[in-house]
């Protein structure tokens, strides 16, 4: 009997602790976590898959202002950023999905290379607090910077931030 216990004792243990460890959210310096995600077209985009480049990863969803406010800096962004290696990825945590940012993208003229993360398990893994929320990566793949809310992607001193990053 006292081995039934012990034993069940072990499992419990087990599973519990086992349920209760979490990922800890990326953080600058490390690697950032590879995930796979639909684009519009309803292709799968793999993170990993743009290692050689430096990657612009936005969390974002169109009901958010800040994130409206910021679309078109990074429209010009992208465009600056043209030719060179350099990836944007722009997830959506909206919950209509494609609808929604196909939506988006129609009245505001703007168009950005989206990916659909409608339940935020990737956002929640990346340890996002709100929308939005920016992490650049090295062509490593290694988080070099991390920013919280919005800001003006096309101000040149953050278009010379990325050009030296694209050099390196």
């Amino acid at each position: 009997m006292n081995r039934i216990i012990f034993a069940v004792l072990i499992l419990w243990s087990i599973v519990v602790v086992g349920c209760s460890r979490q990922e800890e959210p990326p953080v600058e310096g490390k690697t950032a976590p590879d995930f796979t995600l639909n684009d519009l077209a309803g292709r799968q985009v793999r993170l990993s898959d743009f290692r050689g480049k430096v990657v612009f990863l936005n969390f974002w969803a169109t009901w958010c202002p800040p994130c409206r406010e910021e679309i078109p800096s990074m429209v010009r962004l992208n465009q600056a950023m043209s030719g060179k290696p350099f990836q944007m990825l722009a997830v959506s945590i909206d919950e209509g999905g494609r609808d929604a940012v196909e939506g988006f993208f129609r009245n505001s003229g703007s168009v950005l290379p989206a990916l659909l993360d409608t339940d935020q398990a990737i956002g929640k893994r990346y340890g996002t607090t709100g929308v939005p929320e920016t992490f650049i990566l090295d062509k490593k793949g290694v988080i070099v910077k991390k920013v919280v809310g919005g800001m003006d992607w096309s101000d040149p001193q953050v278009v010379a931030f990325f050009n030296e990053i694209v050099s390196q």
